[in-house]
């Protein structure tokens, strides 16, 4: 069973990850075996056997496709979520397709997962039956009231039942961080949940936006890529400072990896 290791709580990707061919045309080789593997789990997930291991597995294999263009990946602190004996909420930043797709690779591998999405991500063409079977909570972006009663009601549903949530407070996804711009609703559902907030900081613009199809841009292998997770945090009281502690993690973690 192929699963991601781990040495001194750090992932790097293997020198010899890359394929010739792969070097010399990313993205035509990356779309490729992406695009096929969106099928199959598709077809999986329309027969009802498209499961959480299911879903790891379909993650690795595009993690692998990325690496096999020369790209490298960095993970670390994956200590922290291994550590943990309860669900939680992890709050990142979101930069690129890539974070949704990769990440079950990471997190399903420890403990069961979910995100907070677009209502219009169940919508997409063959994607939309892969999104659906991993029961995420959808929002419709329209009507903010409605948005964080959804958030809460499905959220704690969710990690009742040992389901962890990823959130990504962020209006838009982009390469510029902005604190303004990110929310605390992450650490406000952690909060009224009772369970810890796992920081997390992404750097994945090697998967860039696309001019007619936004999802799917130009691979750059050249372009380093970089997940790390922090120690979790309790919240106390408002989540002021849990807030703070989560934004100057993404920030600093941003700043080392210019």
């Amino acid at each position: 069973m192929q699963r991601l290791e781990y040495r001194d709580n750090r992932y790097r990707t293997s020198p010899d990850s890359s394929s010739l061919f792969c070097r010399l045309f990313p993205s035509f080789s990356f779309y490729t075996s992406f695009l096929l593997n969106i099928y199959v789990s598709s077809r999986k997930a329309r027969k009802g056997e498209y499961d959480t291991e299911a879903w790891r597995l379909s993650s690795l294999k595009v993690l692998q496709a990325l690496e096999r263009t020369g790209l490298q990946v960095s993970i670390s602190g994956v200590e922290h979520l291994q550590a943990l004996n309860s669900a939680c909420v992890i709050v990142g930043n979101h930069v690129s397709m890539m974070d949704t797709v990769v990440l079950p690779a990471i997190v399903a591998q420890e403990r069961p997962i979910t995100f907070i999405i677009k209502k219009s991500l169940l919508e997409y063409p063959v994607f939309k039956h892969v999104m659906r079977s991993r029961d995420p909570i959808a929002l419709g972006r329209t009507n903010p009231r409605e948005d964080l009663k959804t958030v809460f009601s499905e959220g704690m549903k969710r990690l009742e039942q040992g389901i962890s949530v990823c959130v990504f407070p962020q209006t838009t996804r982009g390469t510029d961080f902005d604190p303004k711009q990110f929310n605390s609703i992450g650490v406000k559902l952690a909060q009224k949940a009772g369970v810890p907030v796992l920081p997390l900081a992404l750097k994945t613009d090697a998967w860039t936006n696309g001019r007619i199809i936004k999802d799917l841009g130009k691979i750059r292998p050249d372009v380093s890529t970089h997940f790390a997770f922090d120690a979790p945090l309790m919240v106390q009281g408002k989540g002021k400072e849990e807030h703070q502690k989560v934004i100057d993690f993404i920030s600093a973690k941003l700043e080392e990896w210019q």
